[in-house]
């Protein structure tokens, strides 16, 4: 239990997918701009991040590497995550459209979303099946990681939201104005999640 705490703990703060792993900076500066957009879609991710995983975990371990199709990972993996995608995408335009209006482009595109299918490909590949696992061990800890690196991404969306509507008040010099210091403040976001490296491990030590 206690290396499932530190799984999820690491994968929020240390292992951020944005900010330490810089993975999924697409919807990371194109949706951050309004708090209930980032919320929404990083609900979206996590939900997606977790059936991912909990459909892909299994089709590694059980389809393609004992039939020696590893090579066929990242296909296999992009069609179930679009696929995913496309359910997700057909219930908030039924129930929720208000939030489907306002995610627009950026809700499909969470297909092309490489923190999403680096969380799928990295899960496997750190949490292998072996003779000292067992499955079920090393799927738990797939599906703690997914959701650490969900939280992880809503709690950098949402940061990063914050952070932005203060830059819409503020005399920023013409140079820096949109794009350039919209990176600026995510570096230094970024930056600020450094601090985290070792304190997890050494809370549980």
């Amino acid at each position: 239990m206690t290396k499932l705490i530190i799984i999820l703990l690491s994968a929020v703060f240390i292992n951020n997918y944005i900010l330490s792993r810089f993975l999924g900076i697409c919807p990371f500066l194109g949706v951050s701009k309004k708090l209930d957009s980032a919320t929404g879609m990083s609900l979206a991710v996590i939900f997606v991040m977790l059936i991912a995983t909990a459909v892909t975990y299994p089709i590694q371990f059980y389809l393609l590497t004992p039939n020696n199709l590893d090579y066929l990972q990242t296909i296999v993996f992009i069609l179930v995550i679009a696929a995913l995608v496309q359910l997700v995408e057909i219930v908030l335009k039924r129930y929720i459209p208000s939030l489907h209006k306002s995610l627009g482009v950026y809700l499909p595109l969470i297909t092309t979303n490489c923190a999403i299918l680096g969380v799928t490909i990295l899960n496997v590949q750190e949490y292998p099946v072996t003779e000292s696992t067992t499955f079920w061990w090393g799927f738990a800890q797939s599906m703690v990681n997914s959701l650490g690196s969900g939280l992880g991404f809503m709690l950098a969306m949402i940061m990063f939201s914050g952070v932005r509507s203060k830059l819409e008040g503020a005399d920023i010099p013409k140079a820096f104005r949109g794009l350039p210091i919209t990176l600026v403040a995510a570096s230094i976001t970024s930056l600020s999640f450094m601090g985290f490296g070792g304190v997890i491990e050494n809370l549980f030590a």
